[in-house]
């Protein structure tokens, strides 16, 4: 006969084992891995070239992707691009040849981090004004509200009136609560309210 385990020691043996496989499989999780959408048949020979290749991939933004460089996208657009770039540098220009040359065939927005100028203020200065405005306007809704939560005092005839409300209705409530009293007591000796 197999003994068997208290439930609460099989559910601790599974979270020991859920944390020993993420102590092992951690670091690797976290180990430096190569740029994702480089393919081999891109690479260049020389080490030295592709190094320059690859900062240069880094520097430049997918235009169909828009949040990657062109080493991390798998776009076709982006594979043509890495292609150029390797052409480029094999050609013998530069690393700022070979950005300039694609800046200007894209625009400043294949730069992944564009030049400030009055062309890329929209990028440049957009995030930083619509967050001072979304606190501006946070800051009107709440001091408008503060406003709102202090009324006015009442004039005098309104607190008489308020207050012969009040009575009014605290006698009509004792009213209802003497007849629910009186209806109890009824029907303990077998009669109707």
């Amino acid at each position: 006969m197999i003994p068997l385990v208290p439930a609460r020691a099989s559910a601790a043996l599974a979270v020991w084992l859920v944390a020993l496989m993420l102590g092992l499989a951690g670091p690797l999780l976290l180990a430096p891995t190569p740029a994702g959408a480089v393919m081999p048949d891109e690479m260049l020979d020389d080490p030295e070239m592709e190094a320059r290749a690859r900062d240069i991939g880094e520097q430049l933004r997918c235009v169909v992707c828009q949040g990657e460089s062109i080493d991390e996208s798998n776009a076709p657009l982006a594979r043509d691009m890495r292609i150029l770039v390797r052409k480029r540098l094999s050609q013998g220009d530069s690393n700022q040849e070979v950005i300039d040359y694609l800046q200007d065939r894209y625009g400043d927005f294949v730069l992944m981090k564009p030049p400030f100028k009055p062309t890329t203020w929209v990028l440049w200065l957009g995030p930083p004004l619509l967050l001072v405005a979304g606190g501006i306007g946070v800051a009107m809704y709440y001091r408008g509200r503060r406003g709102e939560s202090a009324a006015a005092p009442l004039s005098p005839s309104e607190e008489a009136r308020l207050q012969a409300l009040l009575e009014a209705e605290d006698a009509a409530a004792n009213g209802r609560h003497d007849d629910a009293a009186n209806g109890r007591h009824d029907e303990s000796r077998g009669g109707r309210a």
